[in-house]
């Protein structure tokens, strides 16, 4: 057992105290029956642990109880062995064949609007344009997701992604003045610009502007009505070798600096790419303030 002067244990940016660690062990004990996921599910509830859309916070509580296992406080049910589903292979078809050169659109700005995806048929199509399209290709994201199109009339000229904010970018980090665990409490509420492709044959002056202010625009309320919660910050990456950031700098995005082409330290892995260019976009005044609170959680910053 824990005894009190034992330290309680601080993951994912959560405290546990020594009153939960004694709680976890002894519903470990009475559900040994368990298989590790819907004990950690179980736990996750007793805790009250959620994700900002409010499911159960699983991989940051799978992590604490393994920790908790490797300091021999519990004993976790066997792991089973899951097999990974195959990644669906991208076919490329005529629908994403380049066009010819487009420097007009019918009507002006006013008629381009952005279309968020949610049937499987346009995200296929989605996913097949950015593979084909974009310079970075395409890769499966994770966690909260948002697609977009951008259209005029049924003419699709781009696509767009936001996903999660990337981990630790010291830059970053001071500017909002944020401590590690609140980062880690909060990081969701932060989101990525992590694609923005206009096709190659759409050569329409200020388009990309125009695009990003129209989607700074609307974010909170699109990814509150799929995600229940609104962000209050957004992020991206330019790569200076190929991109100068003309269009986010045109839609007041800030930029920061330089990230250090170092990836995100692990035990055991390491790994560098080419340093970006860092720029911010706040979705609300008061966004340092939020995201450096705690027990932030759904609509807590709009309450």
């Amino acid at each position: 057992m824990i005894q009190k002067n034992d330290p309680a244990m601080i993951c994912c940016g959560r405290e546990v105290t020594h009153k939960e660690i004694k709680e976890i062990q002894e519903t470990v004990s009475l559900f040994s029956n368990l298989s590790r996921y819907e004990l950690t599910e179980t736990i996750c509830e007793h805790l009250n642990w959620h994700t900002a859309s409010g499911s159960n916070k699983f991989d940051a509580c799978l992590k604490m109880l393994e920790k908790l296992e490797a300091k021999s406080f519990l004993q976790l049910p066997a792991k089973r062995i899951q097999v990974k589903p195959k990644r669906t292979k991208i076919v490329l078809t005529s629908k994403t064949d380049p066009e010819p050169e487009l420097k007009k659109i019918a009507g002006d700005f006013s008629n381009i609007s952005m279309e968020t995806l949610s049937i499987q048929k346009d995200i296929r199509l989605w996913n097949e344009y950015m593979f084909r399209h974009h310079y970075l290709g395409y890769s499966q994201p994770f966690g909260y997701v948002m697609r977009y199109f951008i259209k005029n009339g049924h003419k699709i000229l781009g696509c767009l992604l936001f996903s999660g904010a990337a981990k630790s970018i010291t830059v970053r980090d001071k500017w909002i003045g944020w401590t590690t665990n609140q980062r880690l409490q909060n990081l969701a509420w932060v989101v990525n610009n992590s694609r923005f492709l206009i096709f190659p044959w759409v050569r329409i002056k200020n388009l990309a502007s125009h695009v990003l202010g129209k989607v700074g625009r609307r974010i909170k309320d699109d990814w509150h009505k799929k995600w229940g919660f609104h962000p209050v910050l957004m992020e991206t990456f330019v790569d200076p070798v190929l991109y100068h950031g003309t269009c986010y700098q045109a839609s007041n995005w800030e930029y920061l600096g330089m990230t250090t082409g170092q990836g995100l330290v692990r035990k055991g892995k390491t790994y560098k790419t080419s340093p970006k260019k860092i720029y911010m976009k706040p979705l609300v005044k008061d966004f340092r303030k939020i995201l450096c609170s705690k027990d932030l959680t759904g609509n807590s910053a709009y309450e």
